[in-house]
């Protein structure tokens, strides 16, 4: 196999390997008389908040922040409800590995070659990722000071519109009888708590396998409240000073659109009023730094003005680590992404997944990598982080 074939085959096994544990498509697309295209948007607009990102954050923050203000939500990407089915669980690795410009999610290469994807669609990771659903330590609500009954309230407001039972059959059940066999101990059995040991947890995939994401949240908003465009990519963060050495304010952003024309979005006079930028970990930190807000040492080689010097924005980032056994079958197996999950003392998980379809459904597969997968079109996987 000549080295281009090697990669072609480096980017499938990874992407197999790629789920992210935490995180559309509904099964009747919701009537968002709010969302429209970026090309429909004013040149210059003022609103209470602008929300920077729809997705697994920004679109229940937006909804919520609709119920007593005026809310705008700039999301880079398309809608998760075009294309009905496609992000079904049994389409999962095609909606992964779509290369197509428009794709939900966004492949791109670290500067030390490790592929990754960016989600690139209103509802974020929740409409390209495995699905899996879990709440966070409750030691960790605890340490971050936050109101316990008020975490558990906002867990049960999405729990009731995305959230499903995993359901566990043949091979997750083989999955949980593997991992108490191994040792991966206590056995927690149903639990949407983050705790050591063997559990079986939820998912955002229905009983009849369609996906619901954050995107599905935004049926909270008040439609009056709310507008949110499509296709609209902000590209710098307006601010100014009040007076000579106060600290800069942020007052608006430039977004494009989708034909490359610029609008500006300014926030209202209200003293509360906020520019809340939730475009991921990637995409905030690249937005920050592009304006002007990160080390100073990356920031003027650049040409770009510092309006603060912030020498962590950007720096330190890593993904968790994965090793992954895959299994292709050359028979069909019963299709199933992540129901049961081992959590060890050392914070490593271990998942499985099962049956996943590898035949080409949209046209985009190429011949090279049919020739590949010619005798395999179910596979098992098991990543372990």
């Amino acid at each position: 196999m000549d080295l281009v074939s090697m990669g072609f085959l480096k980017v499938l096994l990874v992407a197999v390997y790629a789920l992210d544990p935490y995180f559309s498509h509904a099964e009747t697309a919701p009537n968002y008389s709010f969302v429209h295209e970026s090309t429909t948007a004013p040149p210059v607009s003022y609103h209470d908040y602008i929300v920077v990102g729809g997705g697994t954050a920004g679109c229940p923050l937006a909804a919520t922040l609709s119920e007593t203000a005026n809310v705008l939500v700039l999301e880079r990407g398309g809608s998760p409800y075009r294309n009905p089915g496609k992000t079904d669980k049994g389409n999962f690795l095609l909606t992964l590995l779509d290369p197509s410009p428009d794709s939900y999610a966004q492949i791109f290469i670290t500067e030390d070659g490790v592929y990754n994807h960016l989600a690139r669609v209103l509802g974020g990771g929740t409409v390209i990722n495995a699905g899996f659903y879990s709440h966070a330590e409750t030691e960790f609500v605890k340490e971050s000071g936050l109101d316990e009954a008020l975490v558990n309230d906002a867990y049960q407001w999405v729990e009731n519109k995305v959230v499903f039972k995993a359901p566990l059959l043949q091979w997750q059940t083989a999955v949980r009888d593997g991992l108490l066999e191994a040792g991966v101990l206590p056995y927690n059995g149903f639990t949407n708590e983050h705790i050591n040991g063997t559990k079986i947890g939820s998912t955002i995939f229905d009983m009849n396998d369609h996906r619901h994401s954050a995107a599905d949240l935004l049926e909270y908003a008040d439609p009056k409240n709310i507008i949110v465009y499509l296709h609209a990519t902000v590209t710098k963060i307006l601010f100014t000073t009040q007076t000579v050495g106060s600290r800069p304010r942020a007052i608006g952003v430039i977004y494009e659109d989708a034909m490359g024309e610029k609008h500006t979005a300014y926030l209202t006079n209200d003293s509360k009023s906020e520019i809340i930028v939730s475009a991921g970990a990637i995409g905030s930190s690249k937005l920050l730094m592009l304006s002007g807000i990160g080390p100073r040492s990356q920031l003027e080689p650049l040409g770009i003005k510092v309006v603060i010097d912030q020498p962590m924005v950007g720096q330190g980032m890593a993904d968790n680590t994965l090793n992954g056994v895959f299994i292709p079958s050359p028979n069909p197996v019963e299709l199933s992404l992540l129901s049961t999950v081992g959590i060890s003392l050392l914070v490593n998980y271990i998942e499985a997944g099962s049956g996943l379809n590898l035949a080409p459904s949209f046209g985009w597969i190429s011949k090279f990598l049919l020739s590949i997968l010619d005798q395999v079109f179910t596979c098992n996987f098991i990543p372990l982080h």
